[in-house]
Protein backbone atom coordinates (compact mmCIF):
# COMPACT_ATOMS: atom_id res chain seq x y z
CA UNK A 1 0.00 0.00 0.00
CA UNK A 2 1.40 3.38 -1.00
CA UNK A 3 1.77 6.30 1.38
CA UNK A 4 -0.58 9.28 1.07
CA UNK A 5 -3.12 7.44 -1.09
CA UNK A 6 -5.82 6.06 1.22
CA UNK A 7 -9.05 7.97 0.82
CA UNK A 8 -10.28 6.94 4.29
CA UNK A 9 -7.44 8.79 5.96
CA UNK A 10 -7.89 11.87 3.79
CA UNK A 11 -11.54 11.92 4.86
CA UNK A 12 -10.46 11.71 8.52
CA UNK A 13 -8.05 14.63 8.02
CA UNK A 14 -10.81 16.68 6.38
CA UNK A 15 -13.29 15.84 9.17
CA UNK A 16 -10.74 16.83 11.82
CA UNK A 17 -10.00 20.13 10.10
CA UNK A 18 -13.72 20.79 9.64
CA UNK A 19 -14.38 20.30 13.36
CA UNK A 20 -11.43 22.45 14.44
CA UNK A 21 -12.11 25.27 11.97
CA UNK A 22 -15.88 25.27 12.49
CA UNK A 23 -15.33 26.83 15.91
CA UNK A 24 -14.68 30.12 14.11
CA UNK A 25 -18.19 30.09 12.64
CA UNK A 26 -20.37 28.36 15.24
CA UNK A 27 -21.72 29.89 18.43
CA UNK A 28 -19.55 28.82 21.38
CA UNK A 29 -21.27 27.00 24.23
CA UNK A 30 -19.81 25.38 27.30
CA UNK A 31 -16.45 23.89 26.42
CA UNK A 32 -17.25 23.49 22.74
CA UNK A 33 -14.39 25.55 21.35
CA UNK A 34 -11.63 23.89 23.38
CA UNK A 35 -12.96 20.37 22.89
CA UNK A 36 -13.63 20.75 19.19
CA UNK A 37 -10.24 22.33 18.46
CA UNK A 38 -8.30 19.71 20.44
CA UNK A 39 -10.22 16.69 19.09
CA UNK A 40 -10.30 18.13 15.55
CA UNK A 41 -6.54 18.63 15.48
CA UNK A 42 -6.00 15.19 17.06
CA UNK A 43 -8.18 13.59 14.38
CA UNK A 44 -6.35 15.41 11.58
CA UNK A 45 -2.97 14.38 13.01
CA UNK A 46 -4.11 10.75 13.37
CA UNK A 47 -5.23 10.81 9.74
CA UNK A 48 -1.87 12.25 8.62
CA UNK A 49 0.02 9.60 10.61
CA UNK A 50 -2.11 6.91 8.96
CA UNK A 51 -1.36 8.41 5.55
CA UNK A 52 2.38 8.54 6.21
CA UNK A 53 2.58 5.03 7.72
CA UNK A 54 -0.33 3.00 6.29
CA UNK A 55 0.54 -0.18 8.19
CA UNK A 56 0.09 1.24 11.71
CA UNK A 57 -3.07 -0.58 12.71
CA UNK A 58 -3.14 0.93 16.20
CA UNK A 59 -3.54 4.41 14.73
CA UNK A 60 -6.75 3.32 13.00
CA UNK A 61 -8.13 2.45 16.42
CA UNK A 62 -6.91 5.79 17.79
CA UNK A 63 -8.68 7.54 14.94
CA UNK A 64 -11.90 5.64 15.74
CA UNK A 65 -11.56 6.47 19.44
CA UNK A 66 -11.20 10.17 18.65
CA UNK A 67 -14.36 9.89 16.54
CA UNK A 68 -16.19 8.32 19.47
CA UNK A 69 -14.97 11.11 21.74
CA UNK A 70 -16.33 13.65 19.27
CA UNK A 71 -19.71 11.91 19.31
CA UNK A 72 -20.04 12.05 23.11
CA UNK A 73 -18.30 15.41 23.60
CA UNK A 74 -21.43 17.61 23.33
CA UNK A 75 -22.88 16.00 26.44
CA UNK A 76 -19.65 16.08 28.45
CA UNK A 77 -18.66 19.53 27.19
CA UNK A 78 -22.05 21.06 27.87
CA UNK A 79 -22.82 22.19 24.36
CA UNK A 80 -26.07 20.41 23.68
CA UNK A 81 -28.72 23.12 23.60
CA UNK A 82 -32.03 23.21 21.78
CA UNK A 83 -31.36 26.73 20.53
CA UNK A 84 -27.83 26.34 19.15
CA UNK A 85 -27.17 22.83 17.94
CA UNK A 86 -24.45 23.79 15.41
CA UNK A 87 -21.43 22.75 17.44
CA UNK A 88 -23.10 19.56 18.64
CA UNK A 89 -24.15 18.55 15.11
CA UNK A 90 -20.66 19.25 13.78
CA UNK A 91 -19.19 17.03 16.51
CA UNK A 92 -21.72 14.25 15.94
CA UNK A 93 -21.42 14.20 12.14
CA UNK A 94 -17.62 14.46 11.96
CA UNK A 95 -17.26 11.97 14.81
CA UNK A 96 -19.49 9.47 13.02
CA UNK A 97 -17.56 9.99 9.78
CA UNK A 98 -14.29 9.35 11.64
CA UNK A 99 -15.60 6.14 13.20
CA UNK A 100 -16.87 4.83 9.87
CA UNK A 101 -13.70 5.57 7.89
CA UNK A 102 -11.53 4.15 10.68
CA UNK A 103 -13.57 0.94 10.61
CA UNK A 104 -13.24 0.77 6.82
CA UNK A 105 -9.47 1.30 7.01
CA UNK A 106 -8.65 -1.34 9.63
CA UNK A 107 -8.56 -4.35 7.24
CA UNK A 108 -6.39 -2.64 4.59
CA UNK A 109 -4.09 -1.40 7.34
CA UNK A 110 -3.77 -4.93 8.72
CA UNK A 111 -2.91 -6.21 5.24
CA UNK A 112 -0.30 -3.48 4.77
CA UNK A 113 1.21 -4.30 8.15
CA UNK A 114 1.26 -8.01 7.34
CA UNK A 115 2.87 -7.39 3.95
CA UNK A 116 5.53 -5.16 5.51
CA UNK A 117 6.36 -7.76 8.14
CA UNK A 118 6.55 -10.71 5.75
CA UNK A 119 8.64 -8.94 3.08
Amino acid sequence: MKKWTRWEDWVAVAAGLAVALSTMFLAPMGSSVAIMVVLGIALAVAGLVNLAWPGMVAMEYVQGAIGLLLIVSPWFGGYVDTMTFGAAWMSWICGAVAVVVAALAIRPSMRAHHDAVTH
